[in-house]
């Protein structure tokens, strides 16, 4: 039995010679094979890993939220804090002396996104006005609304102390590129004035003030200032503006020594002393103009300055950034600033905003396929005081559609007032979002930071934070959301605007 079974196993190897060399090697084959496989699927992750980051924000769910707590000791560089340089804070960041009053609450987004909106039309009655040429402010949707936060001026987010008078008296204004008039609250409110965090200047108790006369030419100017025409109290010149939400600010123009830094003092500044003025306006004393009328601060410090500043608005905050005039203020920045002309469209030429001409618009990498048209029917501006940037509608249709495509993988949620593209990342702990960038004339590329791409104040409702006009023949503006650590700088001068990253945290 046992020599059979000896027989049948040669039997068995003759017949089957290299089956076992066979295995052994289909067995190493297969080995090879997915040794292959897994190098191959390795270098196809990193190669998707490195293409996400080029366009791509991989970040944590969190750093879209703000802190509750001013981060002191990441203030802006030693540049920024020599002579001509103002800190810039939000006026309702823990950094802001107006946040202390812990009695008035930071307003909710939907808000905010309805001052904003009140701004928006305000910024195109103006333009309007401007295109017509009357003498009249137009009224809008917004002028029978309830003043109650200032919501054009109170809009504006962010806020810088000067000095005024003799002696010199510190106030918080919020200052405004939108804007040109610079103006705050006086005694006597013969009218009424709204709740100031600093005691309300008095001019009867500085040296320097002076009222301006009715037949001068400073108070001629106020018409293309402010939109209103002129108007006398007895001898003295009266100011008078109107915002988009009945919100206004109205007393005596006068001039007065304006003190920005210790070693930059103007006498003879022209500024409106409000005597009647409504709106709550968060707490500021007033409101800083940086626009480009004969009025506004940068011409009234021409001689000094050549229309020449810059600033940078904070990523959160709980951080600050800067507020710089002068030259000097367009350098040192760790990358080069590039500039864009100044827009000649019509309308905005000759208006007092700062126009930009922009060119296109890319969304993870890839230029969004917008007809040039799109963008030229009606311009853009630049402006400090508007929230979230607006778009032509077929460009901001372009801009949705792409970024919504990108963000599939996660779920959306309800639309936040004029925001209509927001998701929930209640269940992230990180989340992928694609990097914008705005393209101006002159191949003026601005790429645009996380905070600066996505609204939110709750990780369950963070909404891509642009929005569409009406329609494309409404002025685009360049919102502050999507400014936050650029460094902005204008020349005034030289009729162009540049922009360069990391000019704050």
């Amino acid at each position: 039995m046992k020599h059979q079974k000896e027989i049948s196993s040669m039997a068995t190897a003759k017949i089957f010679p290299n089956s076992f060399a066979f295995l052994l090697s289909a067995l190493l084959f297969s080995l090879l094979l997915l040794s292959y496989a897994c190098r191959r699927a390795k270098s196809n992750m990193e190669y998707r890993s490195q293409d996400l980051q080029h366009t791509h924000h991989v970040l944590h769910v969190n750093s879209l939220l703000p802190s509750a707590v001013c981060n002191s000791s990441t203030q802006v560089s030693a540049l920024h804090k020599k002579k001509s340089s103002l800190q810039v804070v939000h006026k309702h960041g823990p950094c802001s002396q107006l946040h202390q009053d812990k009695a008035k609450k930071t307003p909710r987004n939907a808000d905010t996104l309805f001052q904003d909106q009140a701004r928006v039309r305000y910024i195109r009655s103006r333009l309007a006005k401007n295109s017509a040429g009357s003498s009249d402010m137009k009224e809008t949707d917004a002028a029978n609304l309830l003043a109650k936060d200032g919501s054009v001026v109170g809009s504006g987010d962010y806020v810088v102390t000067v000095g005024l008078g003799s002696p010199k008296k510190q106030l918080s204004l919020i200052f405004d590129t939108g804007s040109d008039i610079t103006w705050t609250q006086c005694q006597p409110c013969d009218g009424y004035c709204y709740d100031q965090m600093e005691t309300i200047f008095d001019p009867s108790k500085s040296s320097t003030y002076s009222n301006i006369s009715c037949d001068s030419a400073l108070c001629n100017s106020l018409l293309s200032a402010t939109g209103n025409s002129l108007d006398c109290s007895l001898s003295a010149c009266v100011y008078g503006i109107q915002y988009g939400d009945s919100s206004s600010s109205v007393g005596l123009f006068s001039k007065e020594r304006l003190t920005l830094t210790s070693t930059d003092v103007f006498d003879g500044f022209a500024f409106g002393c409000g005597q009647n003025n409504q709106g709550t306006f968060s707490g500021a004393a007033g409101l800083l103009g940086l626009g480009r009328d004969n009025l506004s601060l940068p011409s009234q410090t021409a001689r000094k300055y050549n229309k020449f500043f810059s600033y940078c608005l904070p990523s959160s905050p709980s951080l600050t950034g800067f507020l710089t005039f002068g030259k000097d203020s367009g350098k040192g920045s760790s990358k080069s600033v590039k500039f864009t002309p100044l827009s000649r469209a019509a309308g905005l030429q000759d208006s007092s905003f700062y126009g930009l001409d922009i060119t296109g618009i890319s969304v993870g990498g890839r230029r969004l396929s917008i007809s040039a048209s799109v963008f030229t029917t009606a311009g853009a501006i630049i402006d400090s005081g508007t929230v979230i940037t607006r778009l032509p509608p077929t460009a901001y249709a372009a801009l949705r559609s792409a970024f919504r495509q990108r963000m599939s993988q996660y779920p959306m949620t309800d639309s936040l007032s004029i925001l209509d593209t927001c998701y929930d990342f209640s269940n992230y702990k990180s989340v992928s979002i694609p990097k914008i960038s705005i393209f101006f004339r002159g191949n003026v590329e601005v790429k645009i930071i996380p905070v600066g791409t996505m609204y939110s104040d709750t990780v369950s409702q963070v909404c891509l934070a642009f929005a569409a006009n009406d329609d494309d023949g409404e002025v685009a503006i360049f919102g502050n959301t999507q400014q936050k650590t650029l460094q902005v700088v204008h020349d005034g001068a030289g009729r162009r605007l540049g922009f360069s990253a990391g000019g704050c945290p």
